[in-house]
């Protein structure tokens, strides 16, 4: 099998000028797309900004060894099955890629007939065309902004994980872990089972969550998520202190963190530390789907935009399918089976199968996915972070840690006129950073939707251009130059020399 792996593997320069679909994501659901596409006769190409397949959910399981079997558990084993099946496939494999754009291909008479995707790597770009293609870009961790949160010393709970799986790197010192939903648990029962010193969990999910969430609790008890659950509780538990109802919290110290505040019950409490990982649930990724020009609509349980998309996974954009929890998180489960769905749907649009073959197969795939989806609505409802966590309101807080952009010089560009995300950009460069919104633009939307009382659908998000990922000055010079190419590159250039945009555009 490995010399079949390593033949199939691309570098950027051995790349075909098409194919028949490219998948943009090595996670569940883009290796489970690829894989299904091929074994339909597809000639699929993968890329992946990682060195081996898995995403950040099974992130280097083909790496993994068993002892990280009992530490990472088995949920994270499985994702090597998953990556495994892909290897074996005839799809082909561009492994360290990122894709940065997308650009529709018309015949004559203006209809699309394609895409072209804009690759590089190892300091070179191309542009390769395909029929179809899917995004399978996953899900990112929701901005947590609190007071501290830019000291060295405040990370993300993702980040802990990626460094603990990729490199099985253990944080030493003092580890306290704040915020909402599975994975601060799950992240804390990793740590302790690698030998960190987990000092503290900080639950900030609100009192108020169980009610709403009790409603859903007979699809979540007939659920692989309770089993589960309860058993990740009890290891937690068992080993360290979980602190629960927090209202406020705060990384304190001078040019590092020193120490943690937090207030319970009208009572405020501090505790030394070393490394504060911050999480309150993930959310869709949006930025490739949004600058792509999909149509995308306020998810009003999981407090997020998401890309539209019908029962085969396409989006609103001929020929661009989106799959995963790039959709809408539903999970690495979920995911895989919405992967191979989207495939189906590519398949046939290709004319690889018939109709009635893609129905057939899906039948079993969509009662998988009921199951997989069972209980999820109770997980949503009650790990929904807290609105003083997501709409922070002390006013030094900052929001755009790209541009140092505050609560307060955000509030204050709506009361001079801003109306939404876009035209705040005439007051402030906010979301105009390297992460292109990726850490900020949940919060700047709903900040503006409170200080204006509007619904968070009426603001609206940042409008996205290619490229949508940092190019180095030799990989534009190695791109052809095309008009294509050009419309890839330059793409950006009327919104970075006028950012004002008067006419708000929103997600549909």
């Amino acid at each position: 099998m490995t010399e079949g792996i390593l033949r199939r593997e691309r570098g950027i320069a051995d790349l075909a000028d098409e194919y028949d679909v490219i998948v943009v994501g090595a996670g569940p659901a883009g290796l489970s797309a690829a894989t299904t596409l091929a074994e339909a006769k597809a000639r699929t190409l993968l890329v992946d900004e990682n060195q081996t397949p898995g995403g950040q959910i099974y992130r280097a399981v083909t790496l993994a060894q068993p002892v990280d079997r009992q530490r990472l558990g088995e949920e994270y084993w499985r994702g090597r099955i998953i990556a495994e099946d892909f290897l074996r496939s005839a799809a082909e494999y561009a492994p360290a890629a990122s894709a940065w754009s997308i650009q529709p291909l018309q015949n004559e008479v203006g209809r699309t007939i394609g895409h072209e995707v804009g690759l590089s790597s190892n300091g070179m770009a191309r542009l390769i065309r395909a029929r179809q293609v899917v995004l399978a870009t996953g899900a990112l961790e929701r901005p947590f902004p609190i007071p501290g949160w830019t000291l060295p010393g405040v990370m993300t709970a993702g980040a802990a994980q990626i460094a603990l799986k990729t490199s099985t790197l253990v944080p030493s010192g003092k580890v306290v872990i704040a915020g909402t939903g599975p994975l601060l648990y799950l992240l804390a029962a990793q740590l302790i089972e690698a030998g960190a010193t987990v000092s503290a969990v900080l639950d900030t999910t609100p009192r108020e969550n169980w009610l709403r969430a009790f409603r859903h609790a007979p699809g979540f008890l007939v659920s692989p998520y309770l089993a589960k659950g309860l058993r990740l509780l009890g290891t937690v538990q068992r080993r360290t202190r979980v602190i629960r109802w927090v209202s406020a919290l705060a990384a304190e110290g001078e040019g590092g963190l020193r120490e943690v505040t937090w207030r319970t019950d009208g009572r405020e409490h501090r505790m030394p530390a070393d490394l504060l990982l911050l999480h309150q649930g993930v959310v869709p990724n949006v930025n490739f789907s949004n600058a792509a020009g999909c149509a995308h609509e306020w998810d009003k349980t999981q407090l997020t935009f998401r890309p539209r998309v019908d029962e085969w996974s396409a989006s609103s954009v001929v020929g661009l399918s989106l799959a995963g929890d790039g959709t809408g998180i539903g999970g690495a489960e979920a995911a895989a089976i919405q992967g191979r769905i989207a495939g189906l749907g590519c398949a046939s649009q290709l004319g690889l199968i018939a109709p009635a073959e893609r129905d057939r197969s899906a039948v079993p795939l969509r009662n998988s996915l009921a199951r997989a989806m069972r209980g999820r609505r109770f997980l949503d409802e009650l790990y929904r972070p807290g609105k003083a966590f997501r709409v922070p309101q002390d006013s030094d807080t900052i929001v755009c840690r790209c541009e140092e952009i505050s609560v307060g010089q955000i509030r204050a560009s709506v009361n001079a006129g801003a109306g939404g995300p876009n035209q705040m950009k005439v007051f402030l460069r906010c979301g105009m950073g390297p992460c292109q919104g990726r850490l900020c633009g949940l919060t700047v939307t709903e900040l503006i939707a409170d200080e204006r009382s509007r619904h968070p659908s009426e603001i609206g998000y940042y409008r996205l251009r290619f490229p949508i990922k940092p190019l180095k000055l030799r990989e534009l010079a190695a791109l052809p130059q095309t008009e294509t190419a050009k419309v890839a590159v330059l793409a950006d250039l009327a919104d970075t020399h006028h950012s004002a945009d008067l006419n708000e555009r929103k997600p549909q």
